[in-house]
């Protein structure tokens, strides 16, 4: 039976990963925690550790998952370039998922915008709109960024380099290539996206909407199992659901 503790239990998504794990007997929780001084007892007791919690102290518990030789899924969102460094340098010793949205029907929209972008030329506009309860805090949202790094992987351009945010007032022109990101707040929505590639008199509107928190707990669940059989280095779902 694999144990699967929980980063970030009182949250959300840490009361649906508690029933998703209750769905399947080959797995249990091992119990969760909020605060990084109750981690190491978690992480002794786990055979995988799946966070959604804040990026503060990532950078810490990854290291002594590296230790502990246990793997970890990180779904936790707004991460900055030194979260990255810390997943890549944990990668070398454990097996590290890392993802904006646990979503199979997510993931698998993010591998069909890949294959519009790399068939259809710049001028083809992308724009990426996502909503989501009016308690996220950060935007975009992961699962958009996640969206926008597939559209620009099937370009192969850095999104960073070719993204719009934010626009207000006179903006001028929109530029050739690039990425757009609009967020919108609101309700109790757990999570809208769409994807509009749009050129002179045709677009493609391709969308996900999540009815329900348990798809993505489902979906967590489902790739810290998956996890568990891998070799040290970094992951996404992806490399679980086998699409590239």
């Amino acid at each position: 039976m694999t144990s699967i503790g929980i980063i970030g239990s009182q949250g959300r998504m840490g009361h649906a990963l508690v029933n998703a794990i209750g769905e399947q007997e080959e797995l249990s929780h091992a119990g969760g925690v909020d605060q990084d001084d109750d981690f190491a007892a978690l992480l002794a007791q786990s055979d995988v550790l799946v966070d959604f919690s804040v990026p503060d102290g990532l950078s810490n518990r990854l290291d002594l998952c590296a230790e502990a030789g246990k793997p970890m899924l990180v779904g936790t969102t707004g991460l900055e370039p030194a979260h990255h460094l810390s997943i890549d340098a944990a990668a070398k010793t454990v097996a590290v998922l890392q993802t904006g949205n646990t979503s199979l029907g997510v993931n698998m929209l993010a591998a069909l915008v890949k294959q519009a972008a790399s068939r259809l030329g710049d001028d083809w506009d992308i724009e990426i709109v996502e909503m989501h309860h009016r308690h996220k805090v950060d935007a975009p949202s992961g699962t958009a960024i996640l969206l926008g790094e597939a559209a620009a992987k099937g370009r192969g351009i850095n999104l960073n380099d070719h993204s719009e945010r934010g626009r207000d007032g006179q903006t001028g022109a929109r530029q050739k290539g690039a990425i757009g990101f609009a967020a919108l707040r609101g309700g109790s929505v757990a999570g809208d996206h769409q994807v509009i590639l749009a050129t002179d008199e045709e677009r493609i509107e391709l969308g996900h909407r999540a009815e329900n928190r348990m798809i993505f707990a489902r979906g967590a669940v489902k790739a810290a199992l998956w996890l568990t059989q891998q070799q040290p280095g970094r992951y996404d779902m992806t490399d679980m659901l086998g699409l590239d």
